[in-house]
Protein backbone atom coordinates (compact mmCIF):
# COMPACT_ATOMS: atom_id res chain seq x y z
CA UNK A 1 0.00 0.00 0.00
CA UNK A 2 3.12 2.40 0.70
CA UNK A 3 4.24 2.50 -1.63
CA UNK A 4 1.23 3.30 -4.40
CA UNK A 5 1.33 6.69 -6.71
CA UNK A 6 -0.76 9.21 -6.53
CA UNK A 7 -2.12 8.04 -9.63
CA UNK A 8 -2.69 4.55 -8.25
CA UNK A 9 -4.58 6.19 -5.57
CA UNK A 10 -6.95 7.52 -7.49
CA UNK A 11 -6.96 4.68 -9.71
CA UNK A 12 -8.48 2.83 -6.69
CA UNK A 13 -10.51 5.28 -5.53
CA UNK A 14 -12.50 5.43 -8.81
CA UNK A 15 -13.08 1.72 -8.85
CA UNK A 16 -14.90 1.94 -5.58
CA UNK A 17 -16.85 4.69 -6.47
CA UNK A 18 -18.24 2.68 -9.59
CA UNK A 19 -18.55 -0.73 -7.61
CA UNK A 20 -20.32 1.19 -4.93
CA UNK A 21 -22.42 2.84 -7.29
CA UNK A 22 -23.15 0.04 -8.80
CA UNK A 23 -24.73 -0.73 -5.32
CA UNK A 24 -26.69 2.70 -4.89
CA UNK A 25 -28.46 3.13 -8.11
CA UNK A 26 -29.43 -0.67 -8.18
CA UNK A 27 -33.06 -0.31 -9.34
CA UNK A 28 -33.93 -3.45 -6.86
CA UNK A 29 -33.77 -3.16 -3.08
CA UNK A 30 -30.55 -3.00 -1.19
CA UNK A 31 -30.34 -4.18 2.60
CA UNK A 32 -26.72 -4.01 4.14
CA UNK A 33 -27.11 -6.30 7.36
CA UNK A 34 -24.00 -5.15 9.90
CA UNK A 35 -23.28 -7.59 12.47
CA UNK A 36 -20.00 -6.60 14.11
CA UNK A 37 -17.86 -3.91 12.60
CA UNK A 38 -18.73 -1.58 9.47
CA UNK A 39 -15.44 0.96 9.69
CA UNK A 40 -13.90 2.23 6.47
CA UNK A 41 -14.60 0.73 3.26
CA UNK A 42 -17.23 -1.26 5.31
CA UNK A 43 -19.17 1.73 6.42
CA UNK A 44 -18.45 3.22 3.16
CA UNK A 45 -20.68 0.02 1.39
CA UNK A 46 -23.20 0.18 4.01
CA UNK A 47 -23.98 3.44 3.36
CA UNK A 48 -24.13 2.87 -0.55
CA UNK A 49 -27.04 0.12 0.08
CA UNK A 50 -30.51 1.54 0.11
CA UNK A 51 -31.34 0.66 3.42
CA UNK A 52 -28.92 -0.67 6.35
CA UNK A 53 -29.86 -2.66 9.43
CA UNK A 54 -27.67 -3.14 12.16
CA UNK A 55 -27.20 -5.90 15.11
CA UNK A 56 -26.68 -3.84 18.96
CA UNK A 57 -23.41 -5.18 18.65
CA UNK A 58 -22.28 -3.13 15.57
CA UNK A 59 -20.22 -0.44 15.34
CA UNK A 60 -19.49 1.96 12.21
CA UNK A 61 -16.65 4.38 11.78
CA UNK A 62 -14.30 6.11 9.29
CA UNK A 63 -11.03 5.78 11.23
CA UNK A 64 -8.97 6.74 7.22
CA UNK A 65 -7.17 10.16 9.03
CA UNK A 66 -5.66 7.06 11.31
CA UNK A 67 -3.63 6.01 8.17
CA UNK A 68 -3.43 9.90 6.41
CA UNK A 69 -5.92 8.98 4.20
CA UNK A 70 -9.63 9.88 4.15
CA UNK A 71 -12.51 7.62 2.81
CA UNK A 72 -11.69 6.97 -0.98
CA UNK A 73 -14.74 5.28 -1.79
CA UNK A 74 -18.03 7.94 -1.26
CA UNK A 75 -17.83 7.92 2.86
CA UNK A 76 -16.96 11.93 2.31
CA UNK A 77 -20.15 12.38 0.48
CA UNK A 78 -22.75 9.60 1.51
CA UNK A 79 -21.49 10.13 5.53
CA UNK A 80 -22.75 14.08 5.07
CA UNK A 81 -25.66 12.63 3.16
CA UNK A 82 -26.98 10.70 6.11
CA UNK A 83 -26.47 12.22 9.33
CA UNK A 84 -25.64 16.16 8.26
CA UNK A 85 -22.27 18.37 7.68
CA UNK A 86 -21.72 18.50 11.90
CA UNK A 87 -21.30 15.37 12.94
CA UNK A 88 -20.24 13.92 9.27
CA UNK A 89 -16.93 16.21 10.24
CA UNK A 90 -16.84 15.17 13.62
CA UNK A 91 -16.03 11.52 12.63
CA UNK A 92 -14.08 11.76 9.49
CA UNK A 93 -12.31 14.13 11.17
CA UNK A 94 -12.04 12.50 14.72
CA UNK A 95 -11.77 8.66 13.69
CA UNK A 96 -14.54 7.79 16.64
CA UNK A 97 -17.21 4.48 16.40
CA UNK A 98 -20.35 4.67 17.11
CA UNK A 99 -22.23 2.21 18.45
CA UNK A 100 -25.55 0.51 16.76
CA UNK A 101 -27.76 2.71 18.46
CA UNK A 102 -26.37 6.24 17.72
CA UNK A 103 -26.14 5.18 14.31
CA UNK A 104 -30.07 4.89 14.51
CA UNK A 105 -30.11 8.16 16.13
CA UNK A 106 -28.35 10.05 13.80
CA UNK A 107 -29.72 7.96 10.80
CA UNK A 108 -27.24 5.96 8.99
CA UNK A 109 -29.52 2.54 10.15
CA UNK A 110 -32.96 2.43 9.90
CA UNK A 111 -33.01 -0.64 12.40
CA UNK A 112 -31.00 -2.24 15.11
CA UNK A 113 -32.07 -5.52 15.79
CA UNK A 114 -30.33 -8.53 17.77
CA UNK A 115 -27.94 -10.21 15.91
CA UNK A 116 -30.19 -12.94 16.07
CA UNK A 117 -33.29 -11.30 14.34
CA UNK A 118 -30.63 -9.36 11.73
CA UNK A 119 -31.39 -11.59 8.95
CA UNK A 120 -35.18 -11.98 9.67
CA UNK A 121 -35.31 -8.09 10.00
CA UNK A 122 -34.03 -7.73 6.66
CA UNK A 123 -35.98 -10.09 4.98
CA UNK A 124 -39.06 -8.59 6.61
CA UNK A 125 -37.72 -5.24 4.57
CA UNK A 126 -37.44 -7.12 1.68
CA UNK A 127 -40.73 -8.83 1.63
CA UNK A 128 -42.53 -5.68 2.24
CA UNK A 129 -40.91 -4.17 -0.65
CA UNK A 130 -41.69 -6.73 -2.95
CA UNK A 131 -45.61 -6.58 -2.27
CA UNK A 132 -44.99 -3.21 -4.74
CA UNK A 133 -44.26 -2.74 -8.17
CA UNK A 134 -40.64 -3.86 -9.25
CA UNK A 135 -41.15 -0.72 -11.93
CA UNK A 136 -42.30 1.85 -9.21
CA UNK A 137 -39.36 0.58 -6.66
CA UNK A 138 -36.42 1.74 -9.48
CA UNK A 139 -38.30 4.58 -9.95
CA UNK A 140 -37.80 5.68 -6.60
CA UNK A 141 -34.44 4.70 -6.54
CA UNK A 142 -33.54 6.71 -9.85
CA UNK A 143 -35.42 9.74 -8.11
CA UNK A 144 -33.92 10.26 -4.37
CA UNK A 145 -30.72 9.59 -6.32
CA UNK A 146 -31.64 12.22 -8.32
CA UNK A 147 -31.49 14.52 -5.33
CA UNK A 148 -28.15 13.74 -4.63
CA UNK A 149 -26.34 13.54 -8.39
CA UNK A 150 -24.61 16.65 -9.39
CA UNK A 151 -25.62 17.86 -12.74
CA UNK A 152 -29.31 16.15 -12.47
CA UNK A 153 -32.61 18.06 -11.89
CA UNK A 154 -34.16 15.59 -9.32
CA UNK A 155 -37.55 17.10 -9.84
CA UNK A 156 -37.80 17.03 -13.43
CA UNK A 157 -36.10 12.83 -13.28
CA UNK A 158 -39.32 12.19 -10.88
CA UNK A 159 -41.24 13.92 -13.34
CA UNK A 160 -40.24 11.57 -16.00
CA UNK A 161 -40.28 8.79 -13.90
CA UNK A 162 -43.96 9.58 -12.73
CA UNK A 163 -44.95 9.43 -16.61
CA UNK A 164 -42.97 5.86 -17.80
CA UNK A 165 -45.07 4.29 -14.51
CA UNK A 166 -48.55 5.28 -16.98
CA UNK A 167 -49.31 2.54 -19.47
CA UNK A 168 -47.13 0.12 -17.90
CA UNK A 169 -48.59 -3.50 -17.11
CA UNK A 170 -48.12 -2.82 -13.06
CA UNK A 171 -49.58 0.55 -13.26
CA UNK A 172 -52.71 -1.29 -14.58
CA UNK A 173 -52.28 -3.63 -12.44
CA UNK A 174 -52.41 -1.54 -9.14
CA UNK A 175 -54.91 0.56 -9.87
CA UNK A 176 -57.38 -2.10 -11.35
CA UNK A 177 -56.24 -3.63 -7.60
CA UNK A 178 -57.55 -1.20 -5.72
CA UNK A 179 -60.58 0.00 -7.63
CA UNK A 180 -61.77 -4.01 -6.35
CA UNK A 181 -60.29 -3.77 -2.90
CA UNK A 182 -57.87 -6.50 -3.46
CA UNK A 183 -54.07 -7.01 -3.30
CA UNK A 184 -52.58 -6.01 -6.46
CA UNK A 185 -50.19 -8.47 -7.94
CA UNK A 186 -47.27 -7.39 -9.41
CA UNK A 187 -45.19 -9.37 -11.61
CA UNK A 188 -41.31 -9.78 -10.19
Amino acid sequence: FTSLSIEEGKMMSSHGHRVFRAFETCPKPVIAAVNGFALGGGCELAMSCHLRVASDNAKFGQPEVKLGLIPGYGGTQRLVQLIGKSKAMELLMTADMISAQEALDLGLVNYVTTADQLIPKCMELLSKIGQHSPQAIGGIVKTVDAYYTDGMDGFATEVEAFGQCFGTNDFKEGVGAFLEKRKANFRK
